[in-house]
């Protein structure tokens, strides 16, 4: 049955970030980071707004100095999303965020120095209810465990993160996250099974420095894919050099693929063969593009020929057969109408937006209905 998944998550702890619940049985939340230079206020709010219109649940931002602290104040005012400050070795930048509203603290307790820096951040983060995640990466392991193990490893990765987790349990502090990120896909799924079945804070899934658009969203399907269908991951950036906004468009294809998440529209298109009736490849292009905007779910199929036409669109809430001059449009599993093959797109778009008119519609009524119905039993 399309759109039900069928992994059994794993127990987790559920923390706040911000408005948004990390862990128990809260969706899988998708962020990413924003590249500006924090100490720009209005280019950085400009992304943080692009990266959550695009649906990101959770924005990152590097704060490195007391300079890039001053501006997230503002940042933070002019957000539309939590936001996580990623700090590393100046505690004193931890506490002033904190104080400008922080909805979470990206810092290795391990890096920022003497136990007192540490506990002062921690008793901060105890004032505020602000949760702190840990974020081990294989590309900067203590150097002792690099001596210890001669590289990068699994193991390595979670004896790092338990360090800092000891520091936490020191202090009594329970509310955190962590991330155990490498750029090796097999390397990243090892500690985080280790990991998983040993704690039960939510752990953060990430393969880091992925690479490219194309590369990089393979890499992050493979290894965030293996993890998820195993139950494993409660928030989750795919990491990409590229455009911010390209990972949550990945992270939220990959959910979408494994039944975790519902969010706009899952085009189900054939591959280009000899015998498709019009360009299927042309076709979805543009629809994808037009379409960006819509964030109710909607399965909508476009296949190319007979072959297989009839079958995927019976299945869609809309989809498309091809046919040599014209192409037949079902809907809800029912044949609709024909279309030229000259006026699809132009034609599916408009039977899109009118579906999901109706929809919406449908909610309200039904909302009114229900809400008149408690106001007269009150």
């Amino acid at each position: 049955m399309k759109g039900i998944s069928w992994i059994k998550r794993r127990k987790s702890r559920q923390i706040m970030v911000g408005n948004v619940p990390i862990g128990g049985d809260a969706p899988i939340a998708v962020q990413s980071m924003t590249n500006t230079d924090t100490c720009d206020v209005e280019a950085t709010i400009a992304q943080v707004k692009r990266i959550a219109d695009t649906g990101a649940d959770i924005v990152r931002v590097s704060v490195p100095t007391m300079e890039a602290a001053e501006a997230f104040k503002q940042i933070k005012i002019g957000s539309p999303v939590p936001l996580v400050a990623d700090i590393h070795f100046d505690y004193k930048i931890a506490l002033k965020v904190a104080e400008y509203g922080v909805d979470c603290l990206r810092i290795n307790p391990g890096n920022i120095g003497k136990e007192d820096r540490v506990k002062a951040v921690i008793e901060k983060a105890k004032d505020f209810n602000i949760p702190i995640r840990i974020g081990v990466n294989a590309g900067s392991l203590e150097k002792d465990l690099q001596m210890k193990y001669g590289e990068p490893t699994p193991e390595a990765l979670v004896e790092s993160a338990y360090r800092h987790i000891d520091i936490l349990d020191r202090h009594d502090f329970q509310n955190y996250k962590i991330s155990l990120k490498a750029s090796d896909v097999f390397m990243t799924v090892s500690a985080y099974r280790q990991l998983a079945s040993q704690i039960e804070q939510p752990l953060h899934l990430g393969i880091t420095e992925a690479g490219g658009l194309r590369a990089g969203a393979v890499k992050s399907a493979v290894g965030l894919g293996m993890l998820l269908a195993e139950g494993i991951g409660d928030t989750i950036r795919v990491s990409l050099a590229a455009d911010p906004v390209e990972e949550i468009k990945v992270g939220f294809d990959i959910l979408k693929s494994l039944g975790l998440r519902q969010r706009g529209i899952n085009f189900i298109a054939c591959p280009s063969c000899s015998r498709q009736q019009f360009d299927v490849i042309k076709t979805v292009n543009e629809l994808e593009n037009r379409l960006e905007d819509v964030r109710a779910p909607l399965d909508v199929a476009i296949i190319g020929c007979v072959v297989n036409g009839p079958g995927e669109a019976k299945e869609a809430d809309i989809g498309l057969t091809g046919g040599l001059k014209a192409s037949l449009l079902y809907q809800d599993g029912e044949k609709d109408h024909k279309i030229d093959n000259t006026e699809l797109v132009d034609s599916i778009e408009k039977s899109i937006r009118e579906k999901l008119a109706a929809r919406e519609k449908q909610v309200q009524e039904k909302t009114k209905g229900e809400t008149q119905i408690e106001v007269s039993n009150a």
